[in-house]
């Protein structure tokens, strides 16, 4: 029984020792900001032209948009992992 005292006591120790929790780096190419949009910038211009910067702009923010909503997927699922763990 003696020898159970300090035992128990050593290892009541251990179970005291703080932890350091780091949240997890967001990846890079998450955190690099989205293409500028194109101007026109003449005040005459081509129909032809102007259906081009159209199309060019719509596929930028699309293309943006599901970057961000990755980031935001990304951040809820670690988020969520990382408060689970306590």
């Amino acid at each position: 029984m003696k020898k159970l005292i300090p035992l128990l006591l050593i290892l009541s120790g251990c179970a005291t020792v703080p932890v350091e929790r780091h949240f997890p780096e967001a990846p890079a190419e998450l955190q690099e900001p989205c293409d500028k949009l194109q101007t026109i910038d003449t005040p005459q211009v081509k129909f032809s032209d102007f259906l081009k910067v159209v199309t060019h702009n719509y596929t930028e923010y699309h293309v943006c948009a599901a970057k961000v909503k990755a980031w935001q997927d990304w951040y809820k699922s670690q988020k969520d992992n990382f408060d689970s763990v306590k």
